[in-house]
């Protein structure tokens, strides 16, 4: 921004090329872009995320129900890594047990759940996710869980943007990098050759 700014100011100069004008436009355009469309660009990626997110969690909340499980007996390798399907979350250690529950619809099912208890003990009870069919599902999306995720998006959408601005000026400002060079080499061209000798000019 500051080269801009001198080269705005040595416009008149003689010495001043249309080239370094242009390049002090480009730049003064790019700095524009940085502070006004990379941000709008951020906030309208994460709002979007943030509206498709919260319907979504709606949606999960419509079809998912909690359900209290029973532990009828430990599972042959009662600890394990994985998912947990009272909280959604990935834990580093949970209780792996054979439990009963009930769908919604009131059939019952029995099958091998993981849970946080540390020692789950047969009659216990936890909470599960299930569909509407009595199927473990994840627990619907959080509230909390909707505005870091659409946050991430936003701030990702503000990254690309700021990241494509100044590529596209890099570019241009490489493009006349390379006209300058060319006007050097056929400027030395015609001039190269009498180059300190008499009469030749210079």
């Amino acid at each position: 921004m500051r080269a801009a700014v001198g080269l705005w100011r040595w416009r008149h100069n003689p010495l001043c090329r249309a080239t370094d004008l242009l390049e002090a436009w480009v730049a003064f355009a790019a700095a524009l872009l940085l502070v006004t469309a990379v941000p709008v660009a951020g906030w309208t990626a994460g709002s979007l995320s943030e509206e498709s997110l919260r319907e979504s969690a709606r949606v999960q909340r419509l079809e998912r129900t909690a359900t209290k499980a029973t532990v009828v007996r430990p599972a042959p390798h009662p600890k394990t890594p994985g998912f947990d399907p009272e909280t959604g979350r990935s834990e580093d250690v949970r209780s792996l047990v054979v439990a009963k529950w009930k769908a919604p619809d009131g059939s019952s099912h029995t099958g091998t759940v993981t849970t946080r208890q540390r020692t789950a003990r047969p009659g216990d009870t936890f909470t599960i996710w299930t569909d509407s069919s009595g199927l473990l599902v994840h627990r619907p999306m959080d509230p909390a869980s909707v505005r870091v995720h659409a946050a991430l998006a936003g701030s990702g959408a503000a990254l690309i943007a700021g990241g494509l601005v100044e590529c596209a000026r890099r570019l241009v400002v490489w493009g006349l990098v390379r006209h300058r060079l060319a006007d050097l080499d056929r400027a030395w061209a015609a001039v190269g050759p009498d180059w300190g000798r008499t009469g030749a000019g210079s």
